[in-house]
């Protein structure tokens, strides 16, 4: 009985994060992008896949609406690229949240991905993930004050 509960308010949850997911779009419209409903169920399986594998919990899916609000504007994102875009940041986002130990909050790490994938990356998000977020990450767990600094050494 208790697995059919769980399962009821999974269901629930996910309803709710869809609905959430789908909203965005009326923001970001204004910037050519839209998710279609086989986009935003790819997205929630995307975050589900990403928050097993790093071993995060999440009661509401505002990590996506955040991801999608914050990255919108970005001058790499266009409707051709945006959904795969937002699966891919979905799952850096969880696994370098790990990675830096959640030494900084949610808000900072999108925005530091934002920042370095629009100006530093140039959109590459395999630049973003394979040497950015490694390196802040490495960074973090060295102990370096400025651990957003790329070029820095041990203080």
């Amino acid at each position: 009985m208790k697995e059919i509960i769980n399962l009821f308010e999974s269901n629930l949850l996910e309803k709710q994060i869809y609905n959430d997911i789908s909203k965005c779009n009326e923001l970001t419209t204004e910037y050519g992008l839209m998710l279609q409903e086989e986009d935003v169920k790819e997205i929630i399986k995307t975050r589900n896949i990403a928050l097993e594998k790093s071993g995060r919990i999440e009661f509401n899916g505002q990590i996506i609406n955040k991801i999608i609000m914050i990255f919108c504007d970005s001058p790499y994102i266009s409707q051709h690229n945006y959904s795969d875009t937002i699966n891919e940041l979905v799952e850096i986002f969880y696994n370098y949240k790990n990675e830096t130990l959640d030494y900084i909050s949610d808000d900072e790490l999108m925005e530091i991905m934002k920042e370095h994938f629009d100006n530093y990356c140039q959109g590459s998000l395999e630049l973003l993930e394979g040497k950015v977020l490694y390196k802040i990450a490495d960074n973090i767990r060295n102990g370096v004050k400025d651990y957003t600094n790329l070029d820095s050494e041990k203080d």
